[in-house]
C-alpha cells in the first residue's frame, strides 16, 4: 500500500490510498464466497457457480462495492498513520480506480489540526471584580433549604387562592368535542405557576372543595398542538383539594434538622463560608473565560469546517446523553421545549466553534511555554479519575492505551496553561 498527501487550503489535505491488485483481488474473491449462495445462477446450484461465470452474467462490477467497504477501514487507517497529520475529521472517500487486475485507489478528504499563531496571551488586561457574600444571599439560600424541607398541609376551611397547590379533575373540550391529552384526574397544580395556558390558574381562585366550574381558555397561536392553535376550549373542573406549603421556622432547631451545627449562627456562618467559596470557583472560571476569549481574539486560525461539523455532532450526541440521564428522550424534550434538530444544531455550533478555539489556543501556549506534565500530576490525576468511577488505580491504569496516556498527559498540560495565563492576566 502507498499514499501520498496532498495539502490543501484552510487546514484540508487529501490521503490518494492505492491498494495493491492482489489485495483488491483477494477481497473481491472474500466477497464472492460470502455472496454466493444468495445468487441464483441458470445451469448451478444455488452457491456452486464460479466467480468467473457470475462477474460474466451480472457484470465484473458486482462485487466492487462490497470489495471496496471490505478494504477501505484497515486502509484509510494504516494511511492515516503513515502521513503522519493530525487527522480532526472523519474521512470523506471517494473511489478513484476499482477494476479487476489493477491497483484500488480511493482518496479520502479530511480535516486537519489548524496551525495557531498567537498573539498576545500574557498580560492580558480584565475588569477586577470583587466576590462577597451578603445576608440577603445567606438568607435566600436558607429560604431555599427551607423550601426543600417544607411539608404540604391539607386545606380545607376556606376557598382556594394564589400559591395554594390545587388537587383538581379537569376534561378539555374544542368545539364541543373531547381532545387528546386535556383530560385528567387529580392532577396537583400551583396557582400561578403558570404551568397552564392563558389565565387557567386564575380562574382556579376563590373556590370551595368539591366544587364543579368551567375554565374558559384559548390556546395560543404557538402551541405546541397544532390542531389546538388559536382555539378557544372549555374545560369541566372538579376542585378536589387544597394544600399549602408549611415551611420551618428559621431557629437552632432548624440548623440541627439540616446540618451538623448545633445553632443557627454556626449554620449560617458556615453556610457564607461556603458560598463565598463557591462564589470565588465561579469568579475564577469567568476569569479564565474572559482571558482566553481575548487570547482567541488576538490569535490567528483557520479552522475547517468539517472540524466544526465534527465537535458539533459530539456535542449533539453529549446533549442527548444528558438529557437521557435526566429520564428524558431527544423526541420528548423537544416536543416539550418547541425545538427542531436544526435548531438544536444552530444553538450548539458557536459552542462547538469555541471549544475548539479554546483548545487550539491553550494546546499552543502549553508549545510556547514548554509547559510539562510531572509524573506526580499524572499520578493525582490518574487516582482522581479511577476513585470518579470507582475503579482500582492500577486496573485503571491497565485499560489506558498509549494514546490515551498522552492525551491525559496533555490534558492536565492543559490544565496548567489556564492557570498559567489566568495568574499572568493584569486586573484593572
Amino acid at each position: 500500500m502507498s499514499v501520498q498527501v496532498e495539502n490543501l487550503e484552510k487546514s484540508m489535505a487529501k490521503l490518494t490510498i492505492e491498494v495493491s491488485a492482489e489485495k483488491l483481488d483477494a477481497a473481491l474473491d472474500s466477497v464472492y464466497k460470502k455472496n454466493r449462495n444468495k445468487i441464483a445462477m441458470p445451469g448451478f446450484r444455488k452457491g456452486k457457480a464460479p466467480r468467473a461465470m457470475i462477474e460474466k452474467m451480472y457484470g465484473a462490477g458486482i462485487f466492487y462495492e462490497d470489495a471496496a467497504n471490505m478494504i477501505i477501514p484497515d486502509a484509510y487507517e494504516e494511511a492515516a498513520n503513515e502521513s503522519g497529520l493530525v487527522i480532526v475529521s472523519q474521512p470523506k472517500i471517494e473511489v478513484e480506480q476499482i477494476e479487476k487486475g489493477m491497483p484500488f485507489i480511493f482518496t479520502a478528504s479530511v480535516a486537519v489540526k489548524p496551525e495557531v499563531t498567537l498573539g498576545d496571551y500574557k498580560g492580558i488586561k480584565v475588569e477586577k471584580k470583587e466576590v462577597e457574600v451578603s445576608d440577603e444571599d445567606v438568607n435566600a439560600e436558607i429560604n431555599r433549604v427551607r423550601e426543600s424541607n417544607s411539608r404540604m398541609v391539607t386545606i380545607d376551611d376556606r376557598t382556594s387562592q394564589e400559591g395554594d397547590t390545587v388537587v383538581i379533575d379537569f376534561d378539555g373540550y374544542v368545539d364541543g368535542e373531547q381532545f387528546e391529552g386535556g383530560k385528567s384526574q387529580d392532577y396537583s397544580l400551583v396557582i400561578g405557576s403558570h404551568t397552564f395556558i392563558d389565565n387557567f390558574e386564575d380562574q382556579l381562585i376563590g373556590k370551595n372543595i368539591g366544587d364543579e366550574f368551567d375554565v374558559n381558555v384559548t390556546f395560543p397561536d404557538g402551541y405546541q398542538a397544532e390542531e389546538l392553535r388559536g382555539k378557544a376550549a372549555v374545560f369541566k373542573v372538579k376542585l378536589n383539594g387544597i394544600k399549602v406549603k408549611e415551611l420551618p421556622d428559621v431557629d437552632d432547631e432548624f440548623a440541627q434538622d439540616v446540618s451538623d451545627f448545633d445553632t443557627l449562627d454556626e449554620y449560617k456562618q458556615d453556610l457564607k463560608d461556603k458560598m463565598l467559596e463557591n462564589k470565588k470557583d465561579i469568579a475564577k472560571r469567568d476569569l479564565a473565560e474572559e482571558v482566553i476569549g481575548k487570547i482567541i481574539e488576538n490569535a490567528q486560525m483557520d479552522i475547517p469546517e468539517p472540524m466544526i461539523e465534527e465537535q458539533t455532532r459530539q456535542m449533539t450526541q453529549e446533549f442527548a446523553q444528558n438529557l437521557q440521564r435526566q429520564g428524558l428522550s431527544v423526541e420528548h424534550y423537544m416536543k416539550l421545549t418547541g425545538y427542531t434538530p436544526q435548531k438544536v444544531l444552530e444553538e450548539i455550533r458557536p459552542q462547538a466553534l469555541r471549544r475548539i478555539q479554546n483548545r487550539l489556543v491553550l494546546e499552543a501556549i502549553v508549545a510556547a511555554e514548554d509547559i510539562k506534565t510531572s509524573d506526580e500530576e499524572y499520578e493525582k490525576e490518574i487516582e482522581n479519575i479511577a476513585s470518579m468511577y470507582n475503579n482500582e488505580v492500577d486496573r485503571f491504569k491497565e485499560q489506558l492505551s498509549d494514546a490515551d496516556k498522552e492525551q491525559l498527559m496533555l490534558d492536565i498540560a492543559v490544565q496548567k496553561a489556564i492557570d498559567f495565563v489566568v495568574d499572568a492576566a493584569e486586573e484593572v
